[in-house]
């Protein structure tokens, strides 16, 4: 499963990139039927959270129906600008 590159049509709706480049996803764990993501956001008061939350749970339940998809958001290590890729970096022009 590319379950990673799935995640990549997870865009945040205020920058306009996906999860993956912006680091927000911290580790993707398979078991039997089950997906687990864990995850956090750029802050713990992100106005989008829920959406992108549920974004990561819809697209994951469209690609893999068999699977049943968790979202666990957690705030260790603290997200920072440093997650970004640099593909991200560049989508973001810095």
């Amino acid at each position: 499963m590319e379950i990673m590159e799935t995640l990549r049509l997870v865009i945040d709706p205020e920058l306009e990139i996906n999860i993956m480049d912006l680091g927000l996803v911290y580790a993707v764990y398979v078991k039997e039927n089950q997906i687990e993501i864990e995850m956090t956001l750029s802050s713990s008061h992100c106005p989008m959270g829920s959406s992108i939350v549920g974004g990561v749970q819809n697209c994951l339940e469209q690609h893999y129906p068999d699977y049943k998809t968790t979202v666990n958001l957690v705030w260790e290590p603290a997200w920072s600008h440093k997650n970004i890729s640099e593909e991200g970096k560049r989508l973001l022009g810095i």
